[in-house]
């Protein structure tokens, strides 16, 4: 395997830190089509994987709605009713991420990883699909608890883990669409904010294997974002409302797009309009986490000051 991580510590030190941010969420947004009357694979494959119908249920209040506060009702059941799926874990250990709770963070870290170890006999494909995502939400315990200086050469071991997994899944099947779009996604966070890479060649992975589309969609969108593209980035996000319009973090990322592209342009309808897609973003305010509502009302504010000072 290519070592995707030589670069020099100051570099990576700084660049692991954005990636995980950028990746995390991503990371275990495996699963967003799903059909409310069977506990159903929502990737078109030849061998259908099921997974408990309120790990199912909290991936729609996240990624279909953009509802955080009801995923985490439908999480509590399905860690005691699910117990061998390891996506359960994940979501878990992801919202922690986001509370800032080191302790409970580190903990559904640990259970992500082991469950999914135990997966490995029967399903090989999932089993290291997701010890990947187990070692990189170890290495965002380790980045959280240590910081960058002292954090980033352990993050980094664990992120050859993660692609050393992902590799063993993928040699299983590479068009898997669920493997290609975490793998897809990890590939474009790092070819954005690592030098001497290839965006094109993630994009095109995400494009031409993985699934859903509306993630697939999203993630493209912030890679155009980080990249300054933002016609691009644009695009994608229009594509992805299409799908999931009731998502408020779509209204968030979309804000984000267009005040970029409007301090780009020096044109203040486009800032207008981002104002407009912050504030759409917080009429829901209630079903995300409070340091992300904070997050949009800061952007908001200054977004808006803006308009004024020009």
């Amino acid at each position: 395997m290519t070592d995707k991580f030589s670069v020099s510590p100051a570099t990576s030190s700084k660049k692991i830190v954005h990636f995980a941010k950028a990746a995390f969420v991503t990371l275990v947004a495996l699963n967003v089509w799903i059909n409310p009357s069977v506990a159903a694979d929502p990737f078109p494959r030849s061998q259908p994987r099921n997974i408990g119908d309120n790990t199912e249920a909290a991936f729609k209040a996240i990624f279909k709605q953009g509802d955080y506060q009801a995923a985490q009702e439908h999480l509590q059941k399905a860690i005691s009713s699910e117990p061998n799926e390891p996506l359960a874990y994940a979501i878990q250990a992801s919202l922690a991420y986001n509370n800032n709770d080191l302790s409970t963070l580190e903990s559904y870290s640990a259970k992500t990883l082991d469950t999914a170890k135990k997966l490995i006999d029967s399903d090989p494909l999932r089993g290291n699909l997701y010890a990947a995502v187990g070692h990189f939400l170890k290495g965002a315990v380790i980045l959280t608890r240590e910081g960058t200086v002292s954090g980033a050469p352990k993050a980094l071991a664990r992120l050859r883990e993660v692609y050393n997994h992902l590799d063993k899944a993928e040699a299983i099947s590479p068009k898997d669409p669920e493997l290609n779009l975490i793998k897809g996604y990890m590939d474009l966070m790092l070819a954005v904010n690592l030098p001497f890479a290839n965006p094109q060649q993630a994009i095109q992975r995400l494009e031409k294997n993985a699934g859903p589309q509306y993630l697939v969609d999203r993630g493209i969108a912030i890679a155009y974002r980080d990249l300054k593209n933002y016609s691009q980035a644009l695009a994608y996000a229009n594509r992805a409302l299409k799908i999931t319009s009731d998502n408020p973090e779509l209204y968030y990322l979309k804000a984000q797009i267009l005040r970029e592209q409007g301090k780009k342009q020096k044109n203040p309808l486009l800032i207008q309009q981002a104002v407009a897609h912050f504030d759409l973003a917080l009429e829901k305010k209630s079903q995300l986490p409070a340091n992300l509502v904070k997050q949009i009302k800061r952007e908001r504010r200054r977004t808006a000051q803006s308009l004024i000072k020009s």
